[in-house]
């Protein structure tokens, strides 16, 4: 006589296993919702010239701040993320074979998001260590 066997809940494992499709969909959520905020925080701080060049000033000298200058380099981060893994969600949906090739995408996505973050690192935490002396702007020669 045959037995059937029986799944126990721990043989199925949790719904995210870590696979790369996964964790991109996570992460292209995570950046899109930290990018509209940030847009209304954008929109809000640019509305306050209606207040006068005093006000807009103010909010503006907020940005001189570490930390803020710190959630910029997170912005970037989340933009450059968000928008190549955009490239490669639409060359897995409209290249035939592009499926193939979701974990290879994957990975260059992040290699090029976390790059070219590094690269942007430079010119955003700059003036937090003085290296900057124009009012806290970088420009591309140092």
């Amino acid at each position: 006589m045959a037995t059937r066997l029986r799944k126990k809940k721990s043989d199925y494992g949790s719904v995210y296993k870590g696979h790369p499709g996964q964790w991109s969909w996570i992460f292209h959520r995570v950046t899109g919702v930290a990018i509209i905020l940030f847009l209304f925080a954008h929109v809000v701080d640019t509305a306050v010239i209606g207040w006068g060049p005093a006000a807009y000033n103010r909010v503006i000298a907020a940005y001189e701040n570490p930390f803020v200058r710190l959630l910029e380099l997170g912005l970037v981060a989340a933009v450059l993320y968000h928008s190549f893994n955009g490239i490669r969600i639409i060359l897995v949906d409209f290249w035939p074979s592009g499926y193939k090739y979701q974990r290879q995408m994957y990975y260059i996505v992040l290699v090029a998001s976390i790059v070219l973050t590094i690269g942007s690192a430079v010119f955003i935490l700059a003036p937090i260590f003085g290296a900057c002396p124009q009012r806290g702007y970088c420009s591309a020669v140092m």
